[in-house]
C-alpha cells in the first residue's frame, strides 16, 4: 500500500514538509531486497505520539524504527523530541521518501534511513525500538532485540504485541488499537 504526499502531510500536520518529487532520492534502484510480508501501513499522529512520549524520548535517544516506511517515527523524533534515528525497511521506495520527508523536515542530520532486513539489522546502538510490524514478527525479533539492546533501552510496538508469553508491561488505549511498551532488563 502506498501513500501519496498530500494525505502525509494531511496526517503529520506538525512536520514542516514540503510536497515535491521525492523519487530516487537517494535509492538507485527500485528493487527490494524481497517482497514485502508485512505490508506498509501509516502510523497516525495519535498513535506516534503515544509510541514517543510513552517511551520517554528525549534528545540523549537514538531511537530505531524497524520496518520504518516513510520514516514518520524517526522524523517525529528527531523533530519533537530532538533525537537521533535510524529506520530500515525493505522497499527502496518506502527509503526514498523518508530521506525525502527527513530533509525537508530539517531532520537529515539526525536520522539514517537504509534499505535492509529488519532481522539483519544491528540495533545495539538504539535506546528505543519502535515496532509496527505483526504479533508473529515481533516475537521473531524479540530475542535479537533482548540479546542486541542494552538493560534500560525501551521496545514499542502500535497495534501488536509479542504474544501471551511476553506480555507488554504497559499498554495505551489509542484509538481503536493499543501501544505496548517494554524496557530491556539486565539479565
Amino acid at each position: 500500500m502506498s501513500i501519496s504526499r498530500r494525505r502525509f502531510l494531511a496526517a503529520t500536520p506538525a512536520l514542516p514538509l514540503l510536497v515535491a518529487g521525492c523519487t530516487n532520492y537517494g535509492i538507485s534502484s527500485r528493487v527490494m531486497l524481497f517482497p514485502p510480508e508485512i505490508p506498509f501501513y501509516v502510523t497516525d499522529n495519535e498513535a506516534i505520539e503515544a509510541m514517543l512520549s510513552g517511551a520517554g524520548v528525549g534528545p540523549e535517544d537514538n531511537v530505531c524504527d524497524l520496518g520504518c516506511g516513510d520514516g514518520r517515527i524517526i522524523i517525529a523524533a528527531a523533530y519533537r523530541y530532538g533525537a537521533r534515528g535510524f529506520g530500515v525497511d525493505i522497499d527502496p521506495q518506502r527509503i526514498s521518501e523518508a530521506r525525502y520527508y527527513a530533509d525537508k523536515g530539517g531532520v537529515a542530520a539526525r536520522t539514517r534511513f537504509d534499505v535492509a532486513d529488519i532481522f539483519a539489522t544491528d540495533v545495539s546502538g538504539a535506546s528505543v525500538v519502535t515496532l509496527y510490524l505483526s504479533v508473529a514478527f515481533n516475537r521473531r525479533l524479540r530475542p535479537a532485540l533482548w540479546k542486541q539492546l542494552k538493560p534500560g533501552s525501551r521496545v514499542v510496538s502500535n497495534k501488536f504485541d509479542m504474544g501471551p508469553e511476553f506480555p507488554p508491561e504497559r499498554s495505551v488505549k489509542v484509538g481503536d488499537h493499543s501501544v505496548h511498551f517494554w524496557t530491556v532488563r539486565a539479565t
